[in-house]
């Protein structure tokens, strides 16, 4: 798992898997594995699939990096309380998953909560055999 600070601000967590380290062969069966995970944790919810690569290849000025041949995000939620608005600005949680030709790679934001950020952590790696 690597951390790095995309565009000066964003903590983002990323997790590169070699597809010979993992019995997974698509983008949709990681998103599946990571959706059931989020369907069985006791306070996240699912909220919805986005299909990135889809909508940015429908666009008509729509770029995509040659190196990527799939991307979808996992959109759920984590949150079982408020303390305050702008705890809303952190949520939802979303899994990033791509392909690239010999791997795939797991992306998400850092999340406000330590102890559910490793249960991302744990689950990104569980992608891995």
């Amino acid at each position: 798992m690597k951390k790095t600070i995309l565009m000066d601000k964003y903590p983002v967590f990323s997790l590169e898997v070699a597809k010979d380290e993992t019995t997974f062969t698509t983008v949709s069966d990681i998103i599946a594995y990571l959706k059931d995970k989020v369907d069985n944790h006791p306070i996240a919810t699912y909220i919805a699939l986005f299909n990135h690569y889809e909508h940015t290849a429908n666009l008509a000025d729509g770029e995509i990096n040659p190196d990527i041949k799939d991307a979808q995000n996992l959109i759920f939620c984590f949150g079982k309380q408020i303390p305050n608005t702008k705890i809303l600005a952190a949520r939802p949680r979303s899994f990033g998953v791509s392909e690239l030709e010999d791997s795939f790679v797991i992306d998400f934001l850092e999340a406000p909560n330590e102890q559910l950020h490793k249960v991302m952590e744990e689950w990104a790696k569980s992608i891995a055999n």
